[in-house]
Parts: structure tokens; sequence; C-alpha cells
């Protein structure tokens, strides 16, 4: 695959779509945080991995309307919030999530007269997770859908974990939910996969999910909507374990 850009990304806070606001991502980090091992009898460092953590942290632009930027930032909210940051918006592209806490909402107001916040999100419990979209980038289902399939390209035996962003739910209800196939429904018919289903969203939302890390997933999976509306718009990031984890 060719080299890319960062252009057509967005920026999801916990169910709301700050991507119109967003003028930079300053960074998108993660991992285990190294931790200094070295022996008096060593001529260099030794490193082994610690806690996993995360981070992600951005510039906005001051934005006071309702559901935007500076509505949903200046709150700081003490509670959990999901950060999604995809790169790209589309099936198949990358995409980064994490559950963590904001901190901070910092303007700053240039000579040249722009006005901008930076905001950084810490993660809280489970680290920073790289994964694939599921879903055509933020879609909208106009009522109950079965979505397009990602292949995988092979099945896996470590349990997956998913993160959902609900925009907006017009109707009652919606439930967003992982149904998995070996063969992209030609033989194997779809079925649900155990653990893969968020809780019915009513409205903006956000949630994280996570299947048994010894569980089998197969090689395409798709998102299928249900439920009582005539339009929700949602992304979910799926990272599909290679090892096992742990939390």
């Amino acid at each position: 695959m060719a080299k890319q850009s960062g252009l057509g990304d967005r920026l999801l806070v916990a169910g709301y779509d700050l991507s119109g606001d967003i003028g930079s991502i300053g960074r998108v980090g993660g991992g285990p945080a190294p931790l200094e091992v070295t022996g008096i009898d060593k001529e260099a460092p030794e490193r082994i991995g610690g806690l996993r953590d995360g981070a992600i942290e951005w510039s906005a632009w001051f934005n006071p309307a309702t559901g935007q930027a500076h509505e949903r930032l200046s709150a700081l909210p003490t509670s959990d919030q999901v950060v999604t940051y995809l790169r790209g918006a589309g099936l198949g592209r990358p995409g980064a999530a994490m559950v963590g806490k904001q901190i901070g909402y910092d303007p700053s107001r240039g000579d040249d007269g722009s006005l901008t916040i930076s905001v950084q999100a810490l993660a809280n419990g489970y680290g920073l997770e790289w994964g694939t979209q599921v879903t055509d980038g933020v879609q909208t289902d106009s009522g109950a859908t079965n979505g397009a399939s990602l292949d995988l390209g092979e099945s896996f035996t470590h349990g997956l974990q998913a993160y959902m962003q609900v925009i907006g739910v017009t109707g009652t209800s919606v439930t967003v939910k992982l149904q998995e196939s070996d063969d992209d429904g030609d033989v194997d018919e779809w079925a649900d996969v155990a653990g893969g289903a968020f809780t019915a969203a009513t409205g903006v939302t956000s949630q994280r999910i996570a299947t048994a890390t010894d569980q089998v997933v197969k090689r395409y999976l798709r998102v299928v909507t249900t439920g009582t509306f005539t339009s929700a718009s949602f992304n979910v990031v799926v990272v599909v374990n290679e090892t096992e984890v742990s939390f």
C-alpha cells in the first residue's frame, strides 16, 4: 500500500464528532511504559515492559455552538471518555481508540487573532488500542442493517475488543453488534460474536466491549444494527488480538 497523508482524518469524543473543530492531532501514542532494570554488569540499559498506557492530544478551534468543541471540552468531565481517532474514514481503515480522562482545556490566543485550545486525554485502564474500522467511517443506517464485511485475512484465537461511538439516534433505540463468518456468509452463515454486542443506544453515547481473551475470531466480521429507529449514525473500531492480552 502506498504512503498516505493525514487528509480525511476524524476525531470522535464521547459520541460527538468534533472533527470540524480539530485543527491538528499532536499525539496518538501508547504501549507499555519501559522499566529500566539495568544490572551493574551491563554497559547499556536493560528495559522490560511495564504498565500499559496511552494518550491522544489535539488542538481545537474555538467553537461555542451547541454540541461543538467549546461546549463539550470546556466542561472538563471527570468521568471516563471514549476517544477515537480515525486515520481516514472508511471500512477497513485504521483507527485508534481508548477509554481515558480529559486533561486540560487550555486556550491560546495568537498574535494573528487565532484562538486555539490544547486538549489531552490520558488512558484509564486499558491503554490505547489500534484497530480497524468496521463501519464506513461515521456510518448512518436508516433502519436495521447488515453492514459490509471486513476481511481479516485469517482467523485469530485471542478474542477482540471493540469501541463504538454513537453520534445520534432518531427513534427509540439502536443496538449495534458484531457478527462473524469463516467464508463471508457463503457456507458458514453469519452468527453473532459472543460478547460482541454493545448496549442499546438511545442517543449520543460511546462504549468499549471485550470478548473472552481465548475466543476464536473468524476471518470475516461485519456490523449489524437492530432496533426501532429511522436514523442512527455511529462508528465502530475493532481490535483483534494477534497474541494473548491482559488488561
